[in-house]
């Protein structure tokens, strides 16, 4: 009986500090920007744009006439057609990119991409890299904004990337969204506000070219740009949040391709989780630096559906054990981390999602969850390793 109570109060401390974070995050997000509306003022910096495509003709297109009116004579756009066996290079010039072509089907990936454009670069490098996917939309005065933050700062910066549902959405992709949204905005921005620095997203990001340089790129990890953050973060350049800036994706419409994504993202998330946290925790110690304390909590936290999962295991685990005569603390303390799941996701979703994502969004979530389980058991049995790229859809640009 002892032992099963130590056992359960263990679980209840445990699952405190993913969700203390988050709601620390979400709380933070509501409290008004000191930076919004804010002005980065200087000189414009060299930019260059890197774009790894692989067989992205669908999108390709759309992307690039969006980026191309927030360049100046002075920039570079670079799109990197990796072992692409569609149209993606002939589309791309036909925009104006610059477009180097590589092929090598032994390592593949956007790591393996990026690092070949930055040596295309590097005989005449810019003063700041900026990077983008294929298929994503890049809102106005974004490439400025993050490429003057990155070289008024010296750091990273990442502009918020959040994803629209597709053409013919069903619930699972509304709560998708929003789950998105938690992550890359809410969440961000909170850290944000608190002045801590965030986590790398993958697309819109900014870099000075002093720091990225040197960074180990050449990589098949399937989630390169989260581990791009961390390993910049211990050398000292941990990056920055720039919520003014935006870039959207879209869902994949296929069930299938959204499957696929999905557990590419969160695969890659928990194998990183598993293997950079204690890393952190350690070179915050040996570095003396609270930065990387708060980079190692934001990452302690896990995707949210699994955190619920872990969350609704516990509890009712030891409701069970309270019905049995067991000590009630474990059940009372879970109780409350409930609540803070409920008022983080509701507050997130009341502030930042009700204009575009309904109130019945939430009652959709517990059905997201269940769909998300086996992606979870698939990780402990065979955790996806290698970069599988996701099957696009058209991407409209508004």
């Amino acid at each position: 009986m002892f032992l099963v109570n130590i056992v359960l109060l263990a679980l209840a401390l445990g699952l405190l500090v993913p969700i203390g974070v988050l709601f620390i995050e979400c709380s933070a997000a509501l409290l008004p920007s000191q930076t919004k509306g804010n002005k980065i003022e200087g000189i414009r910096p060299r930019i260059a744009v890197l774009v790894p495509a692989h067989n992205e003709a669908k999108v390709i297109g759309t992307t690039l006439l969006k980026l191309l009116p927030q360049l100046t004579a002075s920039d570079r756009l670079v799109v990197i057609a990796d072992n692409c066996t569609d149209g993606t290079a002939a589309i791309a010039r036909n925009c104006g990119a610059t477009v180097v072509e590589r092929q090598d089907l032994d390592r593949r990936g956007k790591g393996y991409a990026l690092d070949y454009g930055m040596r295309f670069i590097e005989a005449d490098p810019p003063d700041v890299v900026v990077m983008i996917d294929a298929d994503c939309i890049v809102d106005p005065g974004t490439i400025d904004g993050i490429a003057r933050m990155a070289m008024t700062t010296g750091r990273p910066v990442q502009a918020t990337y959040l994803m629209e549902q597709p053409a013919n959405p069903n619930p699972k992709d509304a709560v998708s969204s929003l789950a998105f949204l938690v992550k890359n905005l809410v969440r961000t921005r909170g850290l944000e506000i608190l002045r801590l620095p965030c986590l790398l997203g993958g697309t819109g990001m900014a870099f000075p070219w002093s720091v990225i340089r040197e960074a180990p790129l050449a990589s098949g990890n399937i989630v390169e740009d989260m581990q791009l953050g961390l390993d910049l973060a211990i050398a000292g350049h941990p990056p920055l949040f720039c919520s003014e800036a935006r870039v959207t994706g879209v869902l994949p419409q296929q069930n299938q391709a959204a499957k696929s994504q999905r557990t590419r993202w969160e695969h890659g998330h928990l194998q990183t989780l598993v293997k950079q946290v204690p890393l952190l925790l350690k070179e915050s110690l040996r570095q003396r630096r609270f930065d990387l304390l708060a980079i190692a909590l934001e990452l302690s936290v896990p995707p949210l559906s699994l955190l619920v999962i872990l969350w609704l295991a516990a509890f009712g685990c030891a409701l069970l054990a309270a019905s049995l005569g067991l000590a009630s603390t474990p059940g009372i303390l879970l109780a409350a981390e409930g609540l803070l799941i409920l008022v983080s996701i509701v507050g997130a979703w009341a502030k930042f999602g009700r204009a575009e994502l309904p109130l019945l969004t939430l009652l959709a979530v517990p059905f997201y969850v269940l769909w998300k389980i086996p992606l979870y058991l698939a990780f402990l049995v065979r955790p996806q390793t290698k970069w599988i790229r996701t099957e696009r859809d058209a991407v409209d640009a508004k």
